[in-house]
């Protein structure tokens, strides 16, 4: 068990939160949610000790570990792979060392005999002589072939790093692991094997995520940051959203109620208070006024941008057709013989573990890279927008604000037309006057959604749209594209993104290796039998 008394933390004049008194015991996986900026990375660092905080303090039982999911994949380019993951147990790793020091003396002691076998002990008692099996089988169920353990970790691609960190971090049943956005990058399978694991995890389990079906699975409570306070919550993401709707619609309408009665009487009171017939009534109205609870709601950090996209024009059928497209890059062959026609209202979802194939594809389609060989024909009625995973050279720019950026895509270039649609991606009053240079990455994410917005496009072209947004923001996006009536064609790592938007699966891996009319779920439980 990991707890907190009395935590609070500021950074310069702004409260994070304060008088946080929470437990984290074994056998449950409490899931951190709340806006971007409130405070859920913080918490996480504040736990394993690597913040201190303004106040109170953090309790871990003691001999008990924590294991935390490492953010720097070039920490450990010098080691190899499955030392990597080893090191995840650092006592055991310790160990391992002096043990290899104390036998290799030539003038062997008997104290050192004593030493060795007290290792001895404390290295079975850690599980020490199933390590290395344990470290290798938990690479390959996350799709590093045994081939790689042996290799450095800066041979590695920075997909199967990340599969190694997170390796690292679950190696040796940690009493408490911290992880802060665990399936960022890892593909579907391994996304797959990490719930279940996790379902399995017999220990103290704190994460981090934006994925909505990942904490609906693997979550038994939630932690919710925001009102500058964390509070906890039995039940998984989606009773969590239930519970705190309709907490906040029964506040908002007793608050409602409240404030009709007060008007009431504040009406009574003006009406009669000069009227000595009355007088008493009216007292007894004020008297009534006063105890009445009219206090504002709590102010929520989060906050809900609307995406919605209207096409200008209604696309015919004939949308689009690519016939064995190609692409070498650096003498790597990224596609191959790529082919498949798309057709009206398509939403069509690239999965498969080959995200720079998928990518590129998109890059193609969108007019941003050329293929060498084969042919793209796109029907005479449609028009593209296009959402690309790399999105600095938009930002690239010598506009002062947000409207100047924005009326650089837009007919209309009146300023209170453009403040209209900025404001739908909460950036309304000063913040439409931000420098585009300065946005964070979540805040590039929203306007580039403005800029779609704005195209009246009926084709949308999407590479990771969910990236670096918060739940709320991410839900919206979810919503913008299952009502647009147009055609989709995009790359996700959002389970519930990709169930809820596409009728289409292909799987590409430099070719397409699948092209079905399933529902992501449909298509997954054909996958994982194979």
């Amino acid at each position: 068990m990991i707890s907190t008394s009395n935590v609070s933390l500021r950074f310069g004049g702004r409260k994070l939160f304060e008088d946080v008194n929470v437990k984290f015991t074994p056998g449950n996986c409490y899931g951190v949610i709340g806006a971007n900026g409130a405070g859920k990375s913080t918490l996480l660092k504040v736990l394993s000790k690597e913040i201190e905080p303004n106040t109170g303090e953090v309790i871990l039982p003691p001999k008990k570990r924590i294991s935390v999911l490492k953010q720097d994949h070039f920490a450990y380019d010098e080691f190899s792979v499955l030392r990597t993951v080893m090191m995840g147990n650092a006592r055991l790793l310790e160990i391992i060392e002096e043990k290899e020091k104390i036998y290799a003396k030539e003038d062997f002691s008997e104290a050192d005999g004593l030493r060795a076998s007290e290792l001895e002990s404390e290295f079975a008692e850690l599980n020490g002589w199933e390590a290395e099996s344990e470290a290798s089988v938990m690479l390959s169920e996350l799709g590093i072939p045994n081939e790689k353990h042996d290799v450095l970790m800066k041979d590695l691609e920075s997909s199967e790093k990340v599969k190694v960190l997170l390796a690292q971090a679950l190696f040796g049943k940690p009493d408490v692991l911290l992880m802060d956005e665990p399936t960022n990058h890892l593909d579907m399978y391994a996304i797959t094997w990490l719930e279940e694991f996790l379902y399995q995890f017999e220990n103290t389990v704190i994460v981090v995520s934006h994925d909505r079906h990942f904490l609906n699975k693997v979550c038994t409570h939630i932690v919710d940051v925001d009102f500058g306070k964390v509070t906890v919550y039995t039940g998984n993401y989606e009773f969590w959203k239930q519970a705190s709707e309709l907490n906040m619609r029964l506040k908002s309408d007793q608050n409602k109620k409240n404030q009709e009665k007060a008007d009431e009487l504040k009406s009574f009171i003006q009406r009669f208070s000069a009227n000595a017939s009355k007088s008493r009534q009216a007292s007894s109205r004020q008297k009534q006024l006063e105890k009445l609870d009219l206090a504002d709601l709590p102010v929520s950090s989060r906050r809900q941008p609307f995406v919605g996209f209207d096409p200008k024009r209604e696309a015919g059928n004939d949308i689009l057709t690519v016939k064995n497209l190609s692409k070498t890059v650096n003498g790597q062959e990224i596609l191959k013989n790529v082919h498949f026609t798309v057709n009206k209202n398509d939403k069509i979802a690239l999965v498969g573990k080959n995200d720079l194939a998928k990518t590129t594809l998109l890059e193609i389609l969108a007019g941003d890279l050329t293929p060498d060989t084969g042919e793209i024909s796109w029907g005479i009625t449609t028009t593209k927008s296009y959402f690309p995973a790399d999105n600095s050279k938009y930002f690239n720019t010598e506009a002062n604000t947000l409207v100047d950026w924005l009326r650089e895509y837009s007919e209309e270039k009146d300023e209170s037309f453009l403040r209209g649609f900025l404001g739908k991606m909460l950036f309304s009053g000063e913040e439409a006057l931000k420098k585009p240079k300065v946005l964070s990455g979540g805040e590039k994410v929203r306007c580039m959604f403005s800029k779609m917005m704005l195209s009246g496009a009926n084709v949308l072209l999407l590479d990771g749209p969910t990236a670096h947004l918060d739940l709320e923001s991410i839900t919206s996006v979810n919503e913008g594209i299952k009502r647009f009536k147009g055609t989709v064609i995009f790359s996700s790592q959002d389970h519930e993104f990709v169930q809820t938007v596409a009728n289409r699966i292909i799987e590409l891996d430099v070719t397409v290796v699948e092209d079905l009319k399933i529902t992501f779920d449909e298509y997954l439980s054909i996958k994982m039998k194979v």
